[in-house]
């Protein structure tokens, strides 16, 4: 999210969701799972750093009315319990295997992963290959855009892992609420309700859970086994995002998009049944939002080719 707003109000992370329910997995750990329709193979979304389950609701029940489809939160996110941030991919997937067992969701899965949430969609193809049907993964993240752009981009990126995130004032959380709500426009009154204000008190989640990207989560891609023989595409978005111009020069996200697009497509090369679809007018946060149409089509394509 391009907003950032205060941390000063607790974050309700062990709150009743406004949709969904907890699953306990024991050791202190109940994972929000919200699940609509039936059929299989059931569609599960990964959200992206800092986004949550719920944030991809609209998609999810687009997806409902032809199979099964999951939201779900990490823990140390949205309305799951706590866990120490940032994690290994290794532990985000075995919390997700856990629980779809938990929820007694059948596998083989497709599985919808958006920027972080793509790499752990990846390890998760990674370790359990049979329990995959296929993948879609949103702008992911990829493992070697760190070493591909040029040292004054490596510099910013390892400025951005190690900054201290700052305090904001009572007059910045009411000017990001007038900027987040818009977002949300579309959701039901109650969902609509708590996810902007879980974005304006969990706004640091996101950075958190990244700082071990370019280290640990980056080694555990490259150690893994290759992806498995299933559908995959890659949507790389190009379009404006408010975050990322907020952030970076218009000179420095060129040379981001560039290396992006080249690395997604060597990803959907990766696989015999792999396609690369670049959106020219979708930025990399909301691209679900941005562009519905373009990730229902490839769900659906997915679904067909998977044999849902």
């Amino acid at each position: 999210m391009s907003q950032q707003p205060s941390a000063a109000r607790p974050v309700p992370v062990v709150a009743e969701p406004p949709l969904g329910r907890h699953h306990d997995l024991g050791r202190d750990r109940r994972l929000m799972l919200h699940r609509s329709g039936t059929g299989g193979p059931a569609v599960v979304f990964l959200p992206g750093a800092g986004l949550v389950g719920l944030d991809y609701l609209n998609t999810h029940d687009r997806v409902a009315e032809r199979t099964t489809s999951v939201l779900y939160d990490r823990a140390g996110t949205g309305w799951s319990s706590p866990a120490a941030l940032p994690r290994t991919a290794a532990e985000v997937v075995a919390e997700l295997r856990d629980l779809l067992h938990a929820a007694a969701v059948p596998g083989p899965y497709l599985l919808v992963g958006h920027s972080l949430g793509a790499a752990y969609a990846r390890h998760y193809a990674q370790r359990f290959p049979d329990e995959v049907a296929g993948l879609l993964l949103l702008d992911p993240f990829h493992e070697d855009l760190h070493a591909l752009v040029s040292q004054d981009v490596r510099d910013k990126l390892e400025l951005m892992r190690d900054q201290e995130l700052p305090e904001v004032t009572e007059e910045q959380i009411e000017r990001s609420r007038s900027q987040v709500a818009p977002l949300f426009a579309a959701w039901p009154d109650t969902v609509r309700t708590a996810l902007v204000e879980y974005h304006l008190t969990a706004w640091r989640t996101g950075a958190y859970e990244s700082r071990n990207v370019y280290a640990e989560v980056a080694d555990e891609l490259r150690q893994g086994p290759d992806l498995p023989d299933v559908p995959l595409i890659v949507l790389t978005a190009l379009g404006h995002d408010a975050t990322q111009a907020h952030l970076w020069s218009e000179d420095t996200l060129r040379e981001i998009n560039a290396g992006k697009r080249t690395l997604h497509a060597r990803l959907a090369a990766s696989v015999p049944r792999g396609e690369q679809r670049v959106l020219d007018d979708a930025g990399h946060g909301f691209l679900h939002e941005e562009r519905p149409d373009a990730v229902l089509q490839a769900i659906t394509e997915l679904l067909a080719r998977a044999g849902g």
